[in-house]
Order: structure tokens, then C-alpha cells, then sequence
């Protein structure tokens, strides 16, 4: 599949500054930036950077940030699933996987999640995929948000309905091994019925149990 990657970018008034939103960006632009230090939420932002530089280089990585000044604040990666998830089985090139999202905590309460994610599908090649995100609670930041388990399903999920991702059922044992977690997914305009089949065969593997 030829990865089509169109630049867009916007930009975003938050407490008196500029903030700059852009993207899909090169591994070389992301090296360019620093990554600000409070984005820790899956490992030390000099190994975090390491890892977006990596998935920007891939022919299919997309990479969208929030900037400010020389900084990056938050992120939104897309890449092909793990191949250790059962949603790499099916080997479907159409099927992209919304890997991560984070946003520095001095910068909650801009919307910059939904921002990401709305801005994310401007470009026109998304709606070749079906692109998915999996949320565990385990992932969630409970604590430093001051949110109960169904309080912050509730704000994750208005955040990724920003970018068109809807609910879908699934007999993922991850995902069914306890009632917060769940698949989101949004389906290109030009995704086929073919795809959609075979994307159904992977969300249930067990359709004899329902």
C-alpha cells in the first residue's frame, strides 16, 4: 500500500501562547524538537522521543504533535498493530492502530487531545483505514486526574468520538477482562465490505460464545 502522508498544521491559543499543531512529521523534525518533560506516561521522554522518531520513520507511522515554542507537549501516534495483538492477525494493510496519545499535564484543560484527534483526520488518505485504539484503565491516569474508572471512560471516549472513533464490540480477552476497557474504531469512507469482513473476523475469533 502506497502511505499517502499529507503535512497540515494549526494553530492554538492557550493561556496567552501560540501553540502549534501539526503533522504527519518526520523522525528528523521530531529529533529537531525537545519533548517536554511531563510527558511520562509510557516511559522518560528521552526514550519516548527515541520511540516517535522511530514510528514517524515508518512507511505507514503517522505522527501529529502539539508545539510550543521548540517543545513538544502532545502527541498522537499511528502505526500498524503490534504483531503481538490479535488485530495484526488478519495482516490487513488498511487496518492502522492509533498507538498513543498524550498531552502534558500543564496543558490539560485546552482540549488538546480532541484537537489531535479532530486534526489528525484532515488528511484525506485516512479514509483508506479502518484505524482502531484499544483502552485498558490500567493505562489511565486515575490518580493524577482525580477521576473515577467511569468518569475518565467517559472523557476518553467524547475525546476519541472527536476524531470519529465509535464503540465497537469485541471478544478481545484483554478487552473483556473488565468492563471499562474497550475498542473504539472508525472506518474510512473508502474502506471495502471485503475489509470490514475480515476486520470482523479478528473482533470476534469466538462468535460461537455469543
Amino acid at each position: 500500500m502506497n502511505h499517502k502522508k499529507k503535512y497540515y498544521s494549526k494553530e492554538l491559543e492557550f493561556n496567552g501562547r501560540t501553540l502549534l499543531i501539526e503533522g504527519p512529521i518526520s523522525g528528523k523534525k521530531i529529533h529537531d524538537y525537545e519533548l517536554h518533560e511531563g510527558l511520562v506516561a509510557f516511559r522518560s521522554p528521552s526514550e519516548q522521543k527515541k520511540a516517535l522518531i522511530s514510528i514517524a520513520d515508518l512507511p505507514e507511522g503517522r505522527i501529529n504533535v502539539v508545539v510550543d515554542d521548540n517543545t513538544i507537549v502532545g502527541y498522537v501516534t499511528f502505526v500498524y498493530p503490534d504483531p503481538l495483538e490479535r488485530w495484526s492477525e488478519a495482516e490487513m494493510e488498511e487496518l492502522l492502530e492509533l498507538g498513543a496519545i498524550e498531552v502534558a499535564k500543564d496543558y490539560r484543560g485546552a482540549k488538546l487531545g480532541s484537537n489531535l484527534l479532530t486534526f489528525s483526520m484532515l488528511d484525506d488518505a485516512v479514509e483508506d483505514f479502518i484505524i482502531i485504539t484499544t483502552e485498558y484503565y490500567w493505562h489511565w491516569d486515575l490518580k493524577g486526574s482525580g477521576l473515577s474508572i467511569w468518569e475518565y471512560r467517559k472523557v476518553m471516549e467524547k475525546m476519541m468520538n472527536a476524531g470519529g472513533l465509535e464503540w465497537m464490540a469485541t471478544d478481545d480477552p484483554e478487552i473483556s477482562s473488565h468492563p471499562a476497557n474497550c475498542l473504539m474504531v472508525r472506518v474510512g469512507k473508502r474502506v471495502s465490505q471485503s475489509s470490514m469482513q475480515k476486520f470482523d473476523a479478528i473482533r470476534f475469533t469466538n462468535r460461537f460464545m455469543y
